[in-house]
């Protein structure tokens, strides 16, 4: 085993966490599983597996990443989301660190997937994120949504082998309700930071995140799934400055309304 201990954030994810732990299990001794509300048999396969779980209620995305890893063995954190499985040439790979630098930090390549079949090309064939690093020097921002590692100015990143298997949807269901949800988070956490949807935002925005990814990036190439990402991208880019202009607005009319009410 490495010293390394895998965290994984899990909700709903009964279909991938029993292959996410399988992987997990031929890296580490330590695993931790976050779980935020599972309604369905995820805690309980991660619990036959023999791995503990931390029921937890929902901070946002970081907030309960930061949990888990507080919670953790090992200095240095492999951070999981329970639909994402490490390939073999990845495990392999965690092997052969000697992991004496904390100032390292590791990006690995992902292969996504939309149902069975693995998107090649537009963003999501692109898609590489860093996970593993030293929980001493590394840590989450903490915003509802999209959350980034924190990362010292004295870091240096180097490309692991193998790769994490996503599976990013199911079908196209899945795919619009991402979409939409991520859409309402981020544009909270837009209104709270004081942004407001332009026009441009609004308009421009979302037709041209579609065209660069399935134009320019090449999406059309993975046929009818390449299409709906696409469109998702669009969805959410949309739907998202929409709810911020909206949210804008009620705060408007809630702050003009008080106000009313003060001078009389």
């Amino acid at each position: 085993m490495i010293p390394i201990s895998v965290v994984i954030i899990t909700k709903n994810e009964a279909e991938f966490i029993g292959a996410c732990i399988k992987a997990a299990k031929m890296i580490t001794d330590d695993i931790v599983i976050m779980d935020n509300g599972s309604t369905d048999n995820t805690c309980q396969i991660a619990k036959e597996y023999g791995c503990e779980v931390f029921e937890n209620s929902w901070n946002g995305y970081g907030a309960n990443k930061n949990k888990s890893i507080r919670l953790a063995k090992y200095d240095w954190i492999l951070s999981l989301d329970a639909d994402e499985v490490p390939d073999m040439e990845l495990i392999l790979s965690l092997y052969n660190l000697s992991l004496d630098e904390q100032t390292i930090v590791y990006d690995i390549k992902y292969n996504s997937y939309f149902g069975k079949k693995l998107i090649r090309h537009g963003r999501w064939g692109r898609d590489h994120h860093i996970r593993l690093f030293n929980r001493q020097l590394v840590q989450w921002t903490e915003p509802k949504v999209h959350e980034k590692l924190i990362l010292p100015k004295n870091v240096r990143i180097q490309q692991l082998g193998g790769c994490l298997r996503h599976y990013s949807v199911k079908d196209e269901n899945e795919c619009h309700n991402k979409a939409i949800y991520y859409a309402r988070l981020s544009a909270e956490g837009y209104f709270k930071a004081g942004k407001k949807a332009s026009i441009i935002n609004l308009y421009v925005s979302p037709v041209f995140g579609f065209l660069v990814d399935y134009i320019l990036l090449l999406g059309m190439l993975d046929g009818k799934e390449g299409l709906e990402i696409a469109r998702s991208i669009y969805k959410n880019k949309k739907f998202k400055y929409q709810y911020l202009r909206e949210l804008v607005s009620s705060d408007n009319r809630y702050s003009f309304n008080r106000t009313l009410a003060t001078d009389y």
